[in-house]
């Protein structure tokens, strides 16, 4: 299993090498929800999101034999991105099962940092499946993009940042698509503020893990068709599984309607660009499916890679406003 010094660990090794991104706030944000709030911007990350922690983390800690042999992995986008570009700056060939359907920017951006991308159609394959007949045709290490202890390790310290930037907080709002950011940010809160409430967010369409945290049981789900693709993941891992269920206190769901409310705010007030996925737990503050009133709340802004023309027909789709 995964420990907070895994997390501290990962923090030295990331040194100099990820950003330590801003804390943003909002005066609107706070009195518009009787908080205050601290927004962790993972969306200015290297490669656009919190996901560059985890993969190189996990590309640093490979041999020098391991690194030659390549890196494979599967992604909708992000953790492709940061894998390519750790694998770049760590000497490394990347190959990439990404789906057809993946946000044209993400895709682009992973080409162009050198990485080999197989896509396949999630309708009919199996992303482990693929990435599997692969590694039987060559000899790759496989670093999945959250059920892996290094990559757990890294994206934990987005929020041992976040902590150590604002102080202890009442409550974390963070994302869940395969739970690695989650159980990361669960560890750090536990260590660096134990009276820290920690809520898990998850699209409506895409509920497996809430569900999972409410039974005992693993859920999933077969190709959701919500607009945070990030959180597309069929289910939380063998690892990430019992990190949630441990050291998370609640999860909760938003519509994607409210994703592009809580976009539409940090566009338009906060002049920060920040995807479906990103917003997931901003969502859960501003539409009331979290109780953030009088409390220090500290919110992870998970990334930023979205195609603009994308973005743009949500806004002209969903009407203004922040449900109540």
């Amino acid at each position: 299993m995964v420990s907070f010094e895994d997390v501290r660990q990962a923090a030295e090794r990331l040194r100099g090498i990820a950003h330590r991104t801003p804390v943003a706030s909002s005066r609107t944000l706070d009195e518009r929800l009787g908080a205050r709030l601290f927004l962790k911007c993972e969306n200015l990350q290297r490669a656009g999101a919190f996901k560059f922690r985890g993969a190189y983390n996990a590309v640093a800690k490979l041999s020098d034999p391991e690194r030659a042999r390549g890196v494979l992995t599967y992604s909708s986008g992000n953790h492709a991105q940061a894998t390519a570009l750790a694998c770049r700056l760590l000497g490394a060939q990347a190959t990439i099962v990404m789906p057809e359907n993946a946000p044209a920017a993400k895709r682009r951006a992973t080409e162009g940092y050198g990485a080999r991308i197989v896509g396949y159609d999630p309708a009919r394959e199996k992303r482990e499946e693929v990435a599997e007949r692969l590694r039987s045709e060559g000899d790759p290490v496989l670093i999945p993009p959250y059920d892996h202890a290094d990559v757990i390790a890294g994206q934990g310290t987005a929020a041992k940042e976040l902590l150590e930037d604002t102080g202890p907080l009442e409550l974390l709002l963070v994302c869940c698509g395969g739970g690695g950011l989650l159980a990361g940010s669960a560890l750090a809160a536990r260590a660096l503020a134990p009276g820290c409430r920690v809520i898990g967010v998850e699209p409506e369409l895409a509920d497996d893990a809430t569900r999972s945290f409410r039974t005992g049981v693993l859920h999933t789900v077969s190709n959701p068709q919500t607009i945070a693709d990030g959180a597309r993941t069929p289910s939380l891992g063998r690892l990430t599984f019992p990190l949630v269920r441990e050291h998370v206190d609640d999860m909760t769901t938003v519509s994607d309607d409210d994703l592009v409310r809580a976009m539409r705010f940090v566009w338009e007030r906060m002049k920060l660009v920040v995807e479906p996925t990103g917003v997931l737990g901003l969502a859960a503050a501003l539409s009331g499916r979290a109780d953030v009133r009088r409390r220090r709340v500290g919110v992870i802004l998970s990334g930023g890679n979205v195609d603009l023309s994308y973005a743009l027909a949500l806004f002209e789709k969903v009407p203004e406003g922040v449900r109540s």
